[in-house]
């Protein structure tokens, strides 16, 4: 198949619009032609019909008029009359028209003849004007033979509308295989050129080309395909080598997604500062392929970095720069926003040098070979973290792609790093959340018995100068009171302080809690569960039991109580009431001194930590009741039905 110049300037859609355009005139003519026909037909039967009704009413004006029925002949002469004159004018309301030819004018002249003769006659009154027989069948002679001329008319017309139903089914065949012709020759013929080039293609066959034989569409497209096999015959020429960059790439990227992997499943297991700096220092110089590594931190100033980990570098450089001032050499130099940033080394004195170089020397990594300096700032929301360095002996060219890579590398590492600056700082306010509570339990317990235990040592002394044996027993009992309470105390708040909730649900934590306190101290204990709600997180869990043991301390060392009730209500919000029979208090005294009562302010912090809310309803003799309310939540447990259950213990 060899290409050709095209010999026609006919587009596809012009040679179709031409075909279409002339077989629908085509058909419209042929169409019209047999509409007009049927229409002569029609309006010639009509007036067959009508004609033949002339015949009906002539021997009827005979019967009337031998009858003397005057009144009837008037109305049939009218009706007559008005017969001839639409046969002579037509009916455009209706297909009813008189095909006129000479003949078929020369037999209606003659019925006119005949009616002009015969009218006046029967519209006159007189006896005399009787019309004989013999005028009555000339009369309708004549209107058989003007019957029989349109008849013979439109035998004609039917003759030619049959002729013309068959030169249209002719018409159709012919225009049928001359659409079956160009669709082959403009069309498919095309089409299939098109196909057997294509599957030469798909065999092998670059050379292959297809005859272009129009300026059409099609014309367009063979040349197109034509286009596309020289460049498939010029790419497959390239394939090899093509295929060999391409890999190359592929490989590349494949490394680099491998680099981004390994680095951010290192941040992401790296538990501590040294594990981290170090991993990451390892993997970026491995992956950048440099001869040694840096990794240096600095502060808000910029004005010192801090090494934190390094990598093929000599132990000397090592030492001398643990702290490095800013601008000391090149490395230190970074900038927010710079990206990485690759530096040529030289000796003092060398050529290349500059006065930058003269007063700041980086002579100590170029006595040990290092060429070039490969500067990575390392940033956090344009904010200046650390700085990676990277030292080559060999020269080292600018690497737009790993430039990238390194620059989305610091950024990892800069993100862990916040991590873990984040986690060691939310460790610390929790220790200092704790030891807060810690100094404030001690505080209120074992603080204030040891002032107590104090005075009554300046009690004993002096009744042991005075000695007063009673005082001495009395200060001695006392004393041991007061070890006795502040051993309580130290067991009390190491039980605050190891509690931990391994429990789904707080209601076993809860019976172990009043279990402990019942034995420590004596007082009977009653846990009432009532309902099902949604299970409490672990750390909200262990607030409730903290503030549930410090109102139970408050029993204990304040109340005087025989009896606590812990009722717990779960739907529609967790609610923790505590109740006891003691001697109560004024609680107006408490609001007013709240420095006294350290327990109650914690017991408040610990509500306002999981966002609960915490109420105090005491009367002196009447017992003291501490309500812990949660904020409402929906979970699952929320539409189930109330199950309660009471248990004392004993």
């Amino acid at each position: 198949m060899n290409a050709q110049a095209p010999s026609r300037h006919w587009t596809l859609t012009s040679k179709i619009s031409l075909f279409a355009g002339t077989f629908l005139l085509l058909s419209l003519l042929s169409v019209g032609a047999t509409l007009w026909i049927s229409w002569e037909l029609q309006g010639g039967a009509g007036a067959v019909n009508v004609a033949g009704q002339l015949r009906m009413m002539t021997y009827r004006l005979g019967v009337s008029q031998a009858e003397g029925d005057r009144p009837r002949m008037s109305r049939e002469v009218a009706q007559m009359q008005a017969a001839i004159d639409l046969l002579r004018n037509g009916d455009e309301a209706r297909p009813l028209a008189v095909p006129w030819d000479a003949p078929i004018r020369a037999r209606f002249a003659e019925v006119l003849r005949q009616w002009q003769t015969l009218k006046p006659r029967w519209s006159a009154p007189a006896a005399a004007s009787v019309v004989p027989r013999r005028d009555l069948d000339r009369m309708v002679a004549s209107v058989d033979a003007f019957v029989r001329s349109i008849e013979q008319r439109l035998d004609f017309w039917t003759s030619m509308l049959h002729t013309a139903q068959m030169a249209m089914g002719g018409f159709v065949l012919v225009a049928f295989m001359a659409m079956l012709f160009l669709a082959y020759l403009h069309v498919l013929e095309p089409v299939g050129q098109l196909a057997r080039g294509v599957e030469a293609i798909a065999a092998g066959d670059y050379e292959v080309r297809v005859r272009v034989d129009s300026s059409d569409e099609l014309g367009d497209l063979a040349q197109g395909f034509n286009r596309m096999a020289a460049q498939l015959q010029a790419v497959y020429g390239e394939l090899e080598q093509r295929v060999q960059l391409k890999t190359a790439a592929l490989e590349t990227e494949r490394r680099r997604l491998l680099a981004l992997y390994e680095v951010s499943a290192l941040v992401s297991r790296a538990s501590g500062l040294e594990e981290l700096a170090g991993g990451f220092t390892q993997a970026v110089q491995r992956i950048a392929q440099a001869d040694a590594a840096m990794l240096r931190w600095t502060d808000e100033t910029a004005q010192r970095y801090v090494l934190l980990a390094a990598e093929g570098m000599p132990r000397g450089i090592v030492d001398d720069e643990r702290c490095l001032a800013a601008g000391a050499c090149n490395c230190g130099r970074s900038r927010p926003g710079d990206g990485a940033q690759l530096v040529r080394l030289h000796r003092p004195g060398q050529a290349g040098a500059t006065a930058l170089f003269d007063r700041h020397t980086d002579e100590a990594c170029v006595r040990e070979g290092f060429t070039t300096l490969l500067s990575v700032p390392v940033t956090l929301q344009q904010r200046l973290l650390g700085e990676i360095d990277l030292f080559y002996r060999a020269e080292h060219p600018p690497d737009p792609a790993q430039h990238a890579l390194l620059d989305a590398l610091a950024e990892h590492l800069a993100a862990a790093m916040e991590g873990l600056r984040s986690a060691a700082l939310e460790r610390e306010a929790a220790v200092a959340r704790e030891r807060t509570l810690l100094a404030r339990e001690l505080h209120d317990s074992i603080a204030q018995a040891l002032a107590f235990m104090k005075i009554q040592l300046q009690l004993l002394r002096s009744a042991l100068r005075a000695g007063d044996p009673q005082r001495v027993d009395t200060a001695i009992s006392e004393l041991d009171a007061g070890i006795r309470e502040s051993l309580a105390d130290v067991r009390e708040l190491l039980l605050h302080f190891r509690t931990r909730t391994q429990e789904q649900d707080i209601e076993p934590a809860l019976r172990s809690t009043l279990q402990k306190f019942q034995a420590q101290c004596g007082i009977e204990a009653a846990l009432e569960f009532n309902g099902r709600g949604q299970p409490l997180d672990a750390d909200v869990q262990v607030q409730v039991l903290h503030v549930v043991q410090e109102a139970l301390s408050n029993v204990r060392k304040h109340a005087q109580a025989h009896h606590v009730d812990v009722r717990v209500q779960s739907l529609p919000r967790w609610t923790f009431t505590i109740s006891d029979d003691g001697r109560g208090f004024d609680e107006s005294a408490v609001l007013d001194d709240a420095q006294a009562h350290v327990g109650m302010q914690i017991m408040r912090e610990r509500a306002a930590m999981i966002g609960a809310s915490l109420q105090l309803r005491s009367t002196p003799g009447g017992g003291t009741t501490v309500r812990l309310e949660l904020p409402q939540t929906l979970g699952a447990g929320d539409d189930a039905p109330a199950l309660p259950a009471t248990d004392t213990l004993h």
